[in-house]
């Protein structure tokens, strides 16, 4: 057990640790000795302890101390429970390490085919250690976990204004409008949503970030599309929009040409709305080293966020 880790377990247990360590000695003295404590200070964290359980724990003998069979059972059980705890606060401790430590990360479906890979890629080539727990959900499934602190960071659109969330605004990523080869629009260098309202519409299911944006547009298009599928990912939306089943409003597909060599014909659109911000998010509170770390390399690289 190193010196910081022993801190802690003194903080949280120290009169737990009092009691083991009479049990090892018989001796109060020479058990406070080993614990680096006066013995008046190891005597009355033993006398907490024994009137928190509010059984006799200990009898004097002698010179020493003898334990009580009660005194034994307690003793094993904390040894145990201290052996948990002191591996309990190792591992929180790695996981917080700037070099070593883990990063919980969320981020939508369409972010991860190249932003999330460029983004990792790039903080891992100064901590080559650092390891990461990566989510794909929908936005609001996303920020459900960050609220509830199953995750440190969520790289998400639209971002949300919600207390006790801060949200950092990157980069604007511009959206297409996805069509099947062949199709009318596709001879247009851009196209004006409105022009599509009569065609039939894949979409993202409720709670993705897409599906709220696209709504947005159609509002501000003023037109109700008819929604003919639902999708959860921008491989099945593109696919859907391949096989004739409808159009998408989609951020373009990353690679060179897009998703033009995919069977998929993408054209900009005009209009007040063609792009969604994409940014990151966090609870308003302080974040693990390593996270804050990983935080810091994305509001210094949108580039990378825009991939």
């Amino acid at each position: 057990m190193d010196d910081t880790t022993g801190d802690v377990l003194r903080a949280l247990a120290g009169p737990l640790r009092v009691l083991v360590a009479v049990a090892d000695h018989e001796h109060v003295t020479r058990a406070a000795a080993e614990l680096g404590l006066g013995q008046p200070t190891a005597s009355r964290a033993l006398a907490r302890v024994q009137d928190a359980v509010g059984v006799p724990l200990v009898v004097a003998e002698g010179r020493g101390v003898r334990l009580t069979r009660a005194g034994r059972q307690l003793a094993a059980a904390a040894r145990r429970a201290l052996a948990e705890l002191d591996e309990g606060v190792r591992r929180v401790r790695e996981e917080d390490a700037p070099g070593t430590g883990r990063v919980a990360l969320g981020f939508l479906h369409t972010l991860g085919p190249a932003a999330v890979p460029a983004l990792v890629r790039a903080f891992r080539a100064t901590r080559p250690g650092a390891r990461f727990s990566l989510v794909q959900g929908a936005a609001g499934t996303l920020l459900g976990a960050l609220a509830a602190g199953e995750l440190d960071l969520v790289l998400t659109s639209p971002l949300p204004a919600r207390a006790g969330l801060r949200a950092h605004a990157l980069v604007e990523q511009p959206l297409v409008l996805a069509l099947p080869p062949g199709h009318r629009l596709a001879r247009s260098r851009t196209v004006a949503l409105r022009d599509a309202g009569d065609e039939p519409f894949v979409v993202f299911e409720p709670g993705y970030g897409l599906r709220e944006t696209a709504e947005a547009m159609f509002a501000e298009a003023g037109i109700a599309p008819a929604i003919a599928f639902e999708g959860e990912d921008a491989g099945t939306v593109r696919g859907l929009v391949a096989a004739g089943l409808g159009v998408a409003v989609l951020p373009p597909a990353p690679g060179p040409g897009g998703a033009d060599v995919a069977g998929v014909v993408e054209r900009p659109l005009t209009g007040p709305t063609r792009s969604r911000t994409l940014g990151l998010v966090h609870r308003d509170a302080p974040l693990p080293r390593v996270a804050a770390a990983f935080r810091d390399l994305v509001l210094a690289s949108p580039d990378l966020l825009a991939r």
